[in-house]
């Protein structure tokens, strides 16, 4: 076998002619994962006479077929969570964390036990995010996808968290103006706008792209309209959204009095992510549009 370091040199170098974004990251990465340390012992590993482990190139071949990193390795990192993904399961993105925090940071005012429900939890990013963050917090996740709720159970069962099947249109039906925080990063890709990234046109379930029409805005909608449902006055909702979205989703919450303080914010790329509201004491009218 190669040194380490000859083998991710030469590693580094395929992932990069193959158009993968960080190449040596995702080199040290997969070398980690197959020697069982974390990176940095790998790059210490990669200054002496250590061989490269067993397997790494085939590892790196998979790579170079732009197979995600996640599903290669099993994990993906969140926040302070380490989720299983793999295939069936969207794999949970860094933008998403500002939607986390913002559901964490509205959980952590309302005296505990503070109730949260996580709408399309896909692998539990934000539930897991919130009952990892918030003490005595009480989160329910839903998912429809058979195969993303597997995911989402292995990682949520742990922390506590009730996870559910269902649909988010109709989620939680029995418990309505219980939640106090509501949060949601639905499908929202319009139908002609197919991912640049192959990872995520190739191996994220369409089901956890598109969000319906071609403007991508119904399950966002109806997620506006569950999450009215849900909260009590003065309870939060944020959805995570595409940054083309965020105008009309802030039009669409105005038009409802079931609405108040809504707010736009913006993700690590300082692109706007995210939008947020406060359920206000009057009837919803979103509630009883038809789908």
């Amino acid at each position: 076998m190669p040194s380490l370091e000859t083998a991710l040199r030469n590693a580094t170098a395929e992932l990069a002619a193959a158009g993968v974004p960080s190449p040596r990251v995702d080199a040290e990465l997969l070398a980690a994962h197959l020697l069982g340390e974390s990176v940095g012992r790998v790059k210490a590993l990669a200054f002496t006479d250590a061989e490269a482990p067993e397997g790494y190139p085939e590892l790196v071949a998979e790579r170079t077929r732009r197979i995600p990193l996640q599903h290669l390795t099993g994990k993906a990192y969140f926040r302070r969570l380490e989720l299983s993904v793999g295939p069936g399961v969207f794999v949970p993105r860094p933008e998403t964390e500002t939607v986390a925090q913002l559901a964490i940071d509205q959980a952590l005012l309302v005296p505990a036990p503070a109730r949260v429900a996580d709408l399309g939890t896909g692998s539990g990013a934000i539930a897991g995010s919130v009952a990892a963050e918030v003490p005595g917090s009480q989160v329910l996740a839903v998912e429809l996808s058979p195969l993303a709720l597997a995911w989402a159970r292995k990682n949520l069962e742990p922390l506590g968290v009730q996870v559910l099947e269902g649909d988010l249109r109709t989620a939680l039906a029995e418990q309505d103006g219980t939640f106090d925080v509501v949060a949601s990063n639905p499908p929202y890709i319009p139908a002609d706008a197919v991912p640049n990234e192959p990872e995520a046109a190739q191996h994220d379930p369409a089901m956890a792209l598109y969000g319906g029409g071609a403007d991508g805005m119904e399950l966002p909608a109806a997620a506006a309209r569950t999450a009215a449902r849900l909260l009590r006055p003065g309870g939060y909702f944020v959805m995570e959204h595409a940054e083309v979205q965020a105008g009309t989703i802030a039009e669409l919450l105005a038009s409802d009095p079931a609405w108040q303080d809504i707010a736009s914010h913006t993700d690590l790329n300082d692109r706007p992510r995210a939008t947020s509201a406060v359920r206000s004491a009057a009837p919803t009218t979103l509630h009883d549009v038809k789908e």
